[in-house]
């Protein structure tokens, strides 16, 4: 929006600007510039100066002649009539003796977006591609790639990329980069830049004149070829040795990446080079650059997958400092389970004992679970230290540890008269849903040996009423069901009360029918009810709830030094599958524009991505904006168009589901806060002809389906469809990371 007093502001520079005595002094004339470019900036239309800028193009100042381009690139497309000046300008300076201004007048050419505008740097591009001066070569090859977009989907001039194809034996190594970058743009469709043995070669030997981001393209760019004899395989691999002890991560972690990939026949190779790459990662890993110390303990919880305890020496090295962000800290905590072994165990323990009382709960309470895998094989030393926690009587940490005590007395069965013995009095300080399961079926599954089991369940059935989450109801029914199995005078009356409240009064038809069923259950006998409850439980040496078995390194291989160990495998292809969608329409949520303060995609919890249904020709415009008061007006005066139920579980995440809606375009009106009950969302989208659709999302309390409710503006079968299409995509693979 234009300042107050912008057209004084033109004015005042238009005047300065063609003042000869200003003209005459060098430095005031580039200071009435640089205000022109400063106002410019600030969001003031300075368009009313182009004439004058122009000539101000006519100097031998280099900083002016920059300044100068950047107004004509910013305002030549809006202002068509006058941008052909600029454009001849700009041919004129692509022949000056100065190589500087040449690479500058073509560079600034290219970032012009107008139509037509191709015909014009054409020509001065090819020139430029057999410049002497090794800048202007650099930028007419990336001018290259950027006039192939101008074109749009024309077909790919054959011409011009054999003229790539010879540059990339360029003397100046940045050429030869931006070659292959060109080259990969150009031939996007055709699948990339092809690298043959010459080429392969070529650049292996031009690897050492690149800087750190060359060489780190380069690598990349490598993983297309194959070579064709183990001879030349163990030859490229020793060129690539000394890349493996680069200051630059990045150059590191390609080059590692190569050689895993290359090496995929010899085991023995592969654990070689992650033997080697060990120091840079641990360096990474302790990394000023959050970011980069985030990514180092991704890869290297990668790298345990296949040789657990790869870095067990160095476990100190993963201890949480109390200045790191929380989801460097989870991330340490994940490794650090991961590297216990006999020796180092005790001090393991004693430092994820500490994090249990941290101020952040979230992160106590991972330090808790965490304490509670290691469990499985330290058992006696880690329920000894749970004990102690429940002492604290802290409402998360109690939480917490519930939680993991119903989940080892199922895992390691020895240990259950401790963690029975650990219960009593824990009641008091739960009030979490979570927490409640867990207490509820421990005290239901080995009531036996708790002695005030049957009060405790007393307790919750007197509060039944009051209960706010039907889990905790449908738990409670099969706990005391199973206590009176053991225990029948005790719970007798309590079981009559709680089955009658839950078919009488009950208003959730999932927990009145589960009270229905162990009704009738009992009235087909006692030894029925047992035959169901009581059935064999799988084995615990069966390990089916423990960790899976080492991985070979070519699993995880190509996705080594990619955003998937970061993202995890699930959520990756997720992004991968919609990278098209501003072009394409929408498929799926684009995840690249999520929140970075917590995961979305939970990878290690899912083994599958959905396939996603097409969407068809549906084309959502992106900046729709529709108000409040414009809404209801709309959705009151329209009548509902489709209905239907999606599956969905657990919580809804507000913030999530409504980044991933704004990606599809789709834009929220209003939402309700995380926990509400019941809680609601409306949607409002448009399509490329002016269809409004208009959606209400509702998700009542206890319910595992999502209530979906659309109304469409202008009626239309197939892009009424194709919005479905979109929408349950989106819910879809939302409600599958939350399940």
């Amino acid at each position: 929006m234009p300042y107050l007093g912008s057209e004084d502001v033109v004015k005042e520079l238009k005047k300065a600007l063609c003042n000869p005595h200003i003209q005459a002094d060098r430095l005031r004339y580039r200071s009435v510039i640089q205000r022109v470019i400063r106002h410019m900036t600030q969001g003031v239309d300075m368009s009313g100066v182009f004439m004058e800028m122009v000539k101000a193009s006519a100097t031998v100042d280099i900083v002016q002649k920059k300044l100068v381009y950047l107004y004509m690139c910013t305002y030549a497309p809006l202002k068509p009539d006058l941008a052909l000046l600029a454009i001849n300008t700009l041919c004129k300076d692509c022949s000056d003796p100065n190589p500087m201004v040449r690479g500058l007048a073509l560079r600034s050419m290219c970032s012009l977006r107008m139509p037509g505008v191709q015909e014009y740097i054409q020509q001065p591009i090819l020139n430029g591609l057999r410049d002497k001066a090794s800048y202007v070569r650099r930028v007419a090859v990336l001018g290259c790639a950027k006039m192939h977009n101008l074109h749009g989907d024309s077909e790919v001039d054959g011409a011009l990329v054999n003229e790539l194809y010879s540059l990339l034996r360029d003397q100046d190594p940045i050429v030869v980069v931006n070659c292959l970058r060109s080259l990969e743009e150009i031939l996007k469709q055709e699948g990339g830049v092809v690298i043959n043995k010459p080429i392969a070669h070529h650049l292996l030997n031009r690897m050492s004149k690149l800087d750190q981001w060359g060489q780190a393209e380069v690598l990349n760019f490598l993983l297309r070829y194959q070579p064709r004899s183990e001879e030349e395989l163990f030859d490229i691999l020793n060129l690539l040795d000394s890349f493996l002890k680069s200051s630059s991560p990045g150059v590191v972690m390609g080059a590692t990446k190569l050689f895993l990939i290359l090496a995929k026949k010899f085991p023995h190779v592969q654990t070689d080079v992650l033997m080697q790459v060990k120091g840079p990662l641990l360096a990474a890993c302790s990394s000023e650059s959050r970011e980069l110390c985030f990514a180092a303990l991704c890869h290297v919880r990668q790298i345990l997958h296949s040789l657990p305890g790869h870095f067990s020496n160095h476990y100190k090295k993963f201890f949480c400092s109390y200045s790191e962000p929380h989801y460097i800290k989870l991330q340490k905590v994940e490794v650090l389970c991961e590297l216990v072994n006999d020796e180092n165990v005790q001090q393991v323990l004693e430092e994820l004992r500490g994090y249990c009382t941290d101020v952040s709960a979230d992160f106590a309470q991972a330090a808790i679970f965490a304490i509670g895998g290691i469990a499985r094989t330290y058992t006696d030393q880690c329920v000894q230290i749970l004990t102690e926690l429940l002492g604290l009587r802290q409402e998360h940490i109690t939480t917490a540890v519930v939680q993991t005590f119903r989940d080892l007395v199922w895992l390691c069965p020895q240990c259950t008269e401790a963690v029975c013995q650990a219960l009593p009095g824990c009641e008091e300080n739960i009030q979490d849903s979570e927490g409640k399961q867990a207490l509820i079926w421990l005290l239901g599954v080995h009531g036996k040996g708790i002695p005030n089991a049957p009060y405790v369940l007393e307790d919750f059935i007197e509060k039944v009423k009051s209960e706010t989450f039907p889990a905790v109801k449908m738990e409670l029914l099969t706990a005391v069901l199973r206590l009176f199995l053991s225990r029948p005078a005790e719970c007798q009356d309590m079981l009559g009360r709680l089955l009658q409240y839950c078919i009488e009064e009950e208003k959730d038809m999932a927990v009145r029918d589960r009270g229905l069923f162990y009704y009738r259950l009992l009235l087909a006998g006692i030894n029925e009810v047992k035959q169901i409850l009581c059935s064999p439980k799988s084995d615990p040496s069966l390990r089916l709830l423990e960790d899976q078995a080492e991985r070979p390194v070519n699993s995880w291989a190509l996705d080594f030094n990619t955003l998937v160990p970061v993202y995890g495998k699930a959520r990756w292809a997720t992004i991968s599958k919609c990278q098209g969608v501003e072009h394409h329409g929408p498929e799926l949520p684009n995840t690249a524009a999520f929140p970075t303060s917590g995961p979305l995609i939970p990878a290690e919890n899912k083994e599958r991505v959905q396939e996603l249904p097409d969407s068809g020709a549906l084309m959502l415009i992106p900046n729709h904006q529709l108000t409040a008061e414009c809404f209801e007006k709309t959705w009151l005066s329209l009548n509902v168009a489709h209905q239907q139920a999606f599956p969905w579980q657990g919580a809804v995440h507000p913030d999530t589901l409504q980044m991933a809606l704004q990606v599809v375009n789709i834009q929220t009106i209003a939402m309700s806060r995380a926990g509400t009950q019941p809680w609601k969302a409306y949607l409002s989208a448009q399509d490329d002809t002016g269809c409004l659709f208009l959606t209400e999302l509702l998700l009542e309390p206890a319910n595992v389906q999502m209530q979906i409710s659309v109304k469409q503006s202008e009626a239309g079968t197939e892009t009424l469809k194709s919005f479905i299409s979109v929408l349950e995509t989106v819910i879809g693979t939302i409600g599958d990371i939350k399940s």
